[in-house]
């Protein structure tokens, strides 16, 4: 069995957790727009694909993927997603199985206003968000709402732009900075179909937590893994402790029961006062999941038991809690 990991860039981790699993049985395949991936060094084998939004792109890797006898692909970055969800069904004529959700749910993921939205419909907490920088000022204004608020991009990923303000003029200031940079990034192609490109939201105050959503390939929930932050580092978390939390499990499962999204689902939580407030939902692998990993927890090799059409024990997608763990940063050579 051969899987090929698309816009790779720093999981490395990841093409070895499936390297260990295929072992002999299949190849580790990677692509990436561009050579600047350490994920390149540890593959079996390494391809540079056109850019996400290329015309080519979709095609490109259709028939990479018919020539290499791909038979899973996972992509590991948002806008990636998007695309091969909708495009879905034309890997599945090749033989090739895409373990991505519905279009519906990605798009409702990487636009954090749906998110806001989808999750206040359904039932959550989540904080208070708005598209329009007057109405923030009208809400602090009739004290419905306080600084720091937070300022980031809404079509937005790897903590890009993200910043607090603490006053008008902080919120003015990082508004205009926001859609600078968002025209200077990716970020400028998903954010091209609304004028709204900047989010606001109510900052929190609480302990945070990440979380891994686990459902299989049909999208039924099969558990929730919990990690406290204790530090973040580039909008990842940089050491976490694998944890029990009742009100939090419960309020996830919940969530992937009605999202009946696909693998992973990564999210960002806030508890104030006992009470989970979920902040975002990734429907990939996230930059916290060898957290979990670390703790026992197997889902590449749940991935792939379900592709074959075969049963996963509940200790195969299950982590120990009451252990922390730290990343580790070193140089390597390609």
């Amino acid at each position: 069995m051969n899987v090929m990991l698309t816009s790779v860039g720093r999981r490395a981790y990841l093409v070895k957790y499936f390297k260990e699993i295929l072992g002999n049985d299949g190849k580790v395949f990677v692509c990436n727009s561009d050579d600047k991936s350490i994920a390149f060094k540890y593959a079996d084998e390494k391809v540079i694909s056109p850019l996400i939004y290329d015309s080519n792109y979709i095609l490109f890797l259709l028939e990479y993927c018919k020539e290499n006898r791909i038979d899973i692909v996972i992509s590991l970055f948002d806008i990636d997603l998007l695309m091969l969800a909708k495009h879905k069904k034309q890997f599945e004529e090749i033989g090739t199985k895409v373990i991505v959700s519905d279009p519906t749910i990605i798009e409702v993921c990487n636009d954090k206003w749906k998110t806001y939205r989808f999750l206040i419909d359904n039932g959550f907490h989540a904080p208070m968000s708005f598209l329009d920088i007057n109405e923030v000022i009208e809400k602090i204004s009739e004290r419905k709402l306080s600084y720091p608020v937070v300022v980031k991009p809404r079509y937005g990923c790897g903590s890009i732009s993200v910043a607090i303000a603490y006053d008008e003029e902080d919120l003015r200031y990082l508004t205009k900075k926001a859609n600078e940079d968002i025209a200077n990034s990716y970020l400028k192609y998903e954010s091209a179909v609304t004028n709204d490109k900047v989010i606001y939201q109510e900052c929190l105050i609480g302990q945070e937590y990440g979380a891994d959503i686990i459902n299989d390939l049909n999208g039924e929930t099969q558990n929730v893994i919990i990690r406290k932050k204790l530090a973040m580092r580039s909008g990842e978390t940089d050491i976490a402790q694998l944890v029990d939390e009742p009100n939090i499990k419960e309020t996830l499962i919940r969530l992937g029961k009605i999202t009946k999204h696909i693998a992973n689902m990564d999210c960002d939580i806030f508890l104030v006062n006992s009470v989970p407030y979920v902040l975002e939902m990734n429907a990939r692998f996230g930059g916290g999941y060898p957290f979990s990993h670390m703790g026992g927890c197997n889902l590449p090799k749940a991935i792939v038991k379900w592709v074959k059409g075969e049963p996963v024990d509940q200790e195969i997608i299950s982590a120990r809690t009451g252990i922390t763990g730290y990343k580790e940063i070193y140089i390597t050579e390609i």
